[in-house]
């Protein structure tokens, strides 16, 4: 298996300047190899992509066309057009994303290295033409490191290295079955009565976010076409920092839970829910995308996988949460104010853990 450490850096200026360079090189190197293979498909609608052909092409005329791209490591414009424009492609021909679109800056800010570029030492890194940086912490993982990738947000920068390590072995009883409902009054809800809150990060910070927008449509700079102030700079670096304190608020205890559940449980059953869809409600969309509902499935997928987990999904239209969890009858409607759920046969239930009751007897029935 694979697993990936980020890590934060402690860079200098001259660090940080060097970043931003790779990176742009990086960024240019894919939107080229994109406008390149754009105009190839207008001349003749028979080209097909190849990255290997791409890279030579701009290895061919980089020296003389673009210098620049020679300041930083190789591996920035070559792992650019090998792996994210080739990855981008597969997934659209694959049919599960929509065509590669160009990159920008300030949202595609990173670079990528082989794992022949780049040496760990404690907590150090060594790169091509820039020499060691001092990272935050030490690699957590021992093993075979695959490559690394630098990014930036919010004004910080990260590496994030991918190390190959033997699989684990988690001990469990294999009778270990759990249903996992997710909702957004209460984040995740197990069928064994057990709760978990979420951190609601976006609200915890609504305000400031409000107050800081304001303050920057107020800026010289917000205006299309008017050239951004110093103090509008500012400003937007404020929010960025702000809007990555959420992002981590809500992915640490996402991470935390996945973990827990996996480590515990043999198997684990969940919904499949349409977060697009879910998304689409006015009146909820916040409070859905502060959950990560995605997420929280997409973690507790790899990490199944991880920890030799058994993953059952129930069908979107799974009625999971109007199904009496004791005698098996269906309410026909259930509104979302109604937070316990009461049937004819007599039982009194609150409505998330008799969903979870019901996600537990689903995947019961599968095995």
């Amino acid at each position: 298996m694979i697993l990936a450490h980020q890590i934060k850096f402690e860079p200098n200026n001259k660090q940080v300047t060097y970043f931003k360079k790779a990176s742009g090189v990086a960024r240019f190197a894919y939107n080229w190899a994109l406008s390149f293979y754009k105009e190839q498909r207008e001349l003749d609608d028979t080209y097909k992509f190849n990255e290997m052909e791409l890279r030579k092409i701009l290895n061919s005329i980089k020296h003389e066309k673009y210098p620049w791209m020679d300041e930083v490591t190789k591996c920035a414009p070559q792992l650019a057009i090998k792996v994210n424009l080739n990855n981008a492609f597969r997934n659209f021909f694959k049919k599960n994303a929509e065509y590669p679109k160009f990159h920008k800056k300030g949202i595609h800010d990173s670079f990528a290295l082989s794992n022949d570029q780049f040496k760990i030492k404690d907590n150090k890194v060594w790169i091509p033409k820039l020499g060691w940086v001092k990272m935050s912490e030490t690699l957590r993982f021992t093993g075979k490191v695959i490559s690394a990738t630098i990014s930036g947000r919010a004004g910080l920068w990260f590496i994030s290295v991918q190390v190959e390590m033997p699989d684990k072995e988690t001990i469990r009883n294999d009778n270990d079955v759990i249903g996992v409902d997710l909702g957004v009054e209460t984040l995740v809800t197990l069928s064994n009565g057990e709760k978990y809150q979420g951190v609601k990060a976006t609200k915890k910070y609504e305000k400031k976010l409000r107050r800081l927008q304001q303050s920057l449509s107020r800026s010289v700079g917000s205006k299309k076409g008017e050239k951004k102030s110093n103090n509008f700079c500012k400003k937007q670096a404020k929010i960025s920092k702000l809007y990555f304190k959420i992002f981590n608020a809500r992915n640490n205890q996402t991470h935390e839970l996945t973990t827990m559940i996996v480590k515990t449980y043999k198997t684990i059953c969940v919904e499949d829910l349409h977060v697009e869809q879910m998304l689409s409600d006015n009146k909820y969309a916040k409070y859905i995308a502060d959950s990560s509902f995605y997420e929280f499935r997409r973690q507790l997928e790899y990490k199944a996988n991880l920890y030799g987990s058994n993953m059952i999904t129930a069908d979107t239209y799974y009625p999971s949460s109007k199904i009496c969890s004791g005698c098996g009858k269906k309410k026909e409607s259930l509104s979302i104010s109604e937070r316990t759920y009461t049937c004819s046969c007599g039982l009194s239930i609150d409505r998330d853990i008799n969903a979870a009751i019901n996600l537990h007897n689903y995947a019961l029935k599968i095995i």
